[in-house]
């Protein structure tokens, strides 16, 4: 990969990323035309006349955080896929498969249908996030418990905590508040709507994090793509390299599904996408990830709000129906 395609791939996706993004704080259940977007835009930077009314407010107050969020979301759960893809040497891993979606959706419906917002609005965020990090540290301690730290164990322990946490989520269901029933379908498939400057600081953390994880152990990744006895022959401490990648990788995601709900599949198609275009060193690798999740996010939230309109789908349902096709082109190619 030369510095000059990579800065090509890098410098076309940041355009495409910002037309994608204007034209998601353009288009909606009441359209904006571009214009005004780019102008109110301008105001806000100090750069234009000052502008107020329901138009500014909506792209303001509403959609700038939501594009913000998708931004942070997107690019989060990628590079953790592109992390957990390496650490378990699963071309099908991703966020989701270690029960991390399972606890923070039990979290979150906990408070819909039991609990109510005792917290005000950051009820739903906390019991999320508390959720994502109790499932990641039981996969952990079952980890721990064993002899031997290969990556199908922890798949195994992932995916025993996401039916625990799910039967769990299935009985609050229907033992709870049944007039909830849809709030719990719209957070359990994905969402955006809990975006706002507020809350906005709890994704970037998420984001920050995965990113900061794969850049700073980008050597020992590197050498475990060569295989575990290659890696140990390096000096890098598998064991040790996975459970420490795992726990980043969990708090990461938990800040992430806290505010966004589950949205699957993110995580296991852009990495292979971004490895695709730029190869498999970490370097490059998780930043074009995080580029081309932030892409993918804001794409599907834009069509989730348009394809129905008014009526606004859950951004987890256009990510799934992508993520169904990428695994059965993946499966026939191979």
């Amino acid at each position: 990969m030369t510095v000059g395609r990579l800065a090509l791939i890098w410098t076309a996706g940041s355009v495409l990323l910002l037309v994608l993004s204007i034209a998601g704080v353009a288009f909606g259940s009441t359209p904006i035309a571009t214009g005004d977007v780019i102008g109110v835009l301008w105001s806000a930077i100090g750069l234009g006349d000052q502008t107020s009314g329901p138009v500014a407010r909506i792209v303001i107050d509403l959609r700038l955080p939501r594009i913000g969020l998708a931004i942070a979301v997107g690019s989060g759960l990628a590079v953790v896929g592109a992390l957990l893809q390496t650490t378990t040497r699963n071309d099908l891993a991703d966020p989701f498969l270690f029960g991390l979606s399972s606890g923070a959706a039990a979290g979150a419906v906990s408070v819909i249908t039991v609990f109510g917002d005792r917290l005000g609005v950051w009820t739903l965020p906390i019991a999320a996030f508390a959720g994502a990090l109790l499932s990641a540290f039981t996969v952990l301690a079952l980890m721990m418990r064993q002899e031997g730290r290969g990556p199908e164990r922890l798949v195994i322990a992932g995916l025993a905590v996401s039916f625990l946490f799910g039967a769990l989520t299935t009985w609050m269901v229907f033992a709870g508040d049944q007039r909830a029933a849809y709030s719990v379908l719209f957070w359990t498939a994905g969402g955006l709507g809990l975006a706002g400057w507020g809350n906005l600081p709890l994704a970037l953390f998420g984001t920050a994090l995965a990113l900061a994880t794969g850049l700073c152990l980008r050597d020992r990744l590197d050498a475990l793509l060569g295989g575990e006895e290659t890696a140990t022959s390096l000096g890098v401490d598998v064991g040790r390299l996975r459970l420490l990648v795992f726990g980043l990788a969990a708090l990461s995601t938990a800040a992430l599904v806290a505010l966004s709900g589950v949205i699957g599949f993110v995580g296991l198609m852009v990495p292979h996408i971004a490895r695709a275009l730029v190869g498999v060193r970490h370097g490059p690798l998780v930043l074009t990830s995080a580029l081309f999740g932030a892409m993918l996010l804001v794409a599907s939230d834009l069509l989730s709000r348009v394809i129905l309109a008014p009526q606004e789908l859950p951004v987890g349902i256009i990510t799934s129906a992508a993520g169904a096709l990428f695994v059965l082109a993946i499966v026939l190619r191979r």
